[in-house]
């Protein structure tokens, strides 16, 4: 999967706008745009930005441990390091990490959701041990 396509399907598995990923890294929607089509060079400082928005790391954002994809560091025109990102691309492929990312979202709303209810119980416990003082009073 090109690092273009992960960007956009890790944005939709979040349920955001391009203008949401636009105002988090700072830029315009049109140049965000860009990103997602592949239209524009990911250099390594906005891989970071990318990675720090999703909360997972660069390694993780551009799969280096895979057996496909190739790496070019090279520099910008403002010397700052640049990475460009290319692979092979398949409907398969796309598919299969767009689902692992929607499990993953998906599990993490379950805990949050198991957590609030855990809480929910505790209250509860603590509600009705501040009723039984009270009638004892």
């Amino acid at each position: 999967m090109k690092i273009y396509d992960k960007v956009r399907v890790m944005r939709e598995v979040r349920q955001w706008s391009q203008e949401d990923m636009a105002d988090k890294m700072g830029m315009s929607v049109t140049g965000y745009a860009k990103i997602e089509r592949g239209q524009s060079k990911l250099h390594f400082d906005k891989l970071e930005q990318i990675a720090h928005i999703f909360n997972i790391s660069v390694n993780d954002l551009v799969d280096i441990d895979k057996k496909e994809p190739n790496w070019y560091f090279g520099e910008n025109s403002q010397n700052h390091n640049g990475a460009n990102y290319y692979s092979a691309n398949s409907t398969v492929i796309l598919e299969v990490e767009k689902l692992k990312l929607t499990l993953e979202h998906y599990q993490t709303l379950l805990n949050t959701k198991e957590q609030l209810l855990m809480q929910k119980d505790n209250e509860i416990s603590a509600l009705k041990e501040i009723i039984n003082l009270i009638k004892n009073v």
